[in-house]
């Protein structure tokens, strides 16, 4: 089951920009692969949901979140989202979708294995899912609203579970990118530095969101203010994808489901 999170990266605030075009590129890469009827799990706020709409032929997402939702609905008369904790992905059928798209939401969930055999379950044979998860090897700090986060290695195990046909990449970012992601790494150290218990280690995760959430969006103020080109001209041009290894910034993986 999700944890019940909020964890949004804006697609309109500044300081967010970083975040937000790493997590579009993603979706710019997946409709290379995105035909048919498509099932997005977690959609979030519709990050990417025009460029999918412009690919698929049917759209259904399940999402957690109901403020979310009804602006969606709102904005997009036609697309069908429909509000559930998952997995399982009741109401479902087996064989049903030719693609299923899932960015950063497997780390947020409590039966991962499970999320993964349902993704199997409700495509078709020859079917394609694209799943995207950060590297935990790039994160900076305990996130608190990700249940785990997972390596190469870790990541592949699990997929290899359900999945015989298994493509790896990562998401990786240009010289700009990589300066940005130290900036972040050498101030996300000072607040460490202060945590003199390890509570950031200690605290339970649904008490740890607070102060988590209160000290990222300073840090993130913080380093717009100091380089505000930095942070604003960061675009979706400069992220690529490669192989998948402990560098990269995120697991984008593309899964097929055989014939």
């Amino acid at each position: 089951m999700f944890v019940k999170a909020t964890e949004i990266a804006s697609a309109t605030l500044s300081s967010d920009n970083p975040i937000h075009q790493r997590l579009l590129f993603a979706y710019q890469e997946a409709i290379k692969y995105v035909k048919g009827n498509v099932l997005e799990l977690g959609c979030g706020e519709g990050r990417g949901l025009e460029l999918i709409l412009e690919k698929a032929e049917a759209y259904t997402a399940f999402e957690k979140n109901p403020l979310v939702i009804a602006n969606l609905k709102e904005k997009y008369k036609d697309i069908n989202i429909i509000e559930r904790f998952v997995p399982p992905f009741m109401g479902a059928k087996d064989k049903s979708f030719d693609t299923v798209c899932t960015f950063q939401v497997i780390e947020h969930i409590e039966e991962d294995e499970k999320f993964v055999e349902e993704i199997h379950r409700v495509l078709k044979p020859g079917g394609t899912a694209i799943i995207s998860t950060p590297n935990i090897k790039m994160s900076l700090t305990r996130n608190p609203w990700h249940v785990r986060e997972y390596t190469v290695d870790e990541f592949t195990t699990l997929l290899s579970k359900h999945f015989d046909d298994i493509e790896a990449f990562g998401v990786y970012g240009s010289e700009v990118v990589n300066r940005y992601y130290e900036r972040n790494k050498a101030s996300v150290a000072k607040y460490k530095r202060l945590d003199i218990f390890n509570l950031e280690q200690k605290l339970p995760r649904k008490i740890l969101e607070i102060p988590y959430n209160i000290l990222n969006r300073i840090n993130r103020n913080q380093l717009q203010k100091k380089d505000d080109k930095l942070v604003t001209d960061i675009s979706t041009k400069d992220f690529h994808l490669d192989a998948a290894s402990d560098l990269c910034y995120d697991l984008f993986y593309i899964v097929k489901k055989q014939a």
